[in-house]
């Protein structure tokens, strides 16, 4: 476990390897036979789930979305022995109040991915239309550092 636990900056990494193995890994995929009914009650279909398997496998395109989280400011931290991914985008406006937003394990650190401000919705009190800069929020997006983009197990550096 790493003893640094300092705000540092963090990149994603995808070895060609990984990327190679997560390939092979989707192709060799074993499938259960066929659902027994014609809607989606018994959850995500066959054909549905093979097809994104497919896609995956054969035509997502890693490298843009490495680009795409690398565009990003993100940073690694540690907090109470788990190691911590956060993206970080400031406020255009001054004086704007921090705001987190987080998600669970099992999202992504990509849902959005593009920087943005938080902006309050308009309300008729105000006399423009446009949301008072003092209430803009800069948005951080934390996320354990062992979720799917982080290429370290949380405690690790």
């Amino acid at each position: 476990m790493s003893t640094e636990t300092g705000i540092r900056p963090f990149q994603v990494d995808m070895p060609d390897e990984a990327i190679t193995d997560l390939r092979r890994r989707i192709a060799a995929t074993r499938w259960p036979s066929r659902e027994l009914v014609a809607d989606r009650s018994q959850g995500v279909q066959l054909a549905t789930i093979q097809e994104l398997a497919r896609y995956w496998a054969t035509d997502y395109d890693w490298r843009a979305c490495e680009a795409k989280l690398n565009a990003l400011p993100q940073f690694m931290t540690e907090i109470d022995g788990a190691g911590i991914h956060f993206i970080h985008v400031q406020s255009e406006h001054e004086n704007a109040l921090p705001l987190i937003i987080t998600h669970g394990s099992r999202s992504s650190a990509r849902s959005p991915t593009r920087p943005r401000t938080v902006e309050p919705p308009r309300t008729r009190s105000t006399s423009c239309c446009r949301p008072c800069p003092a209430t803009a929020f800069p948005a951080s997006r934390p996320r354990p550092a062992g979720t799917p983009a982080a290429s370290r197990a949380p405690g690790r550096s």
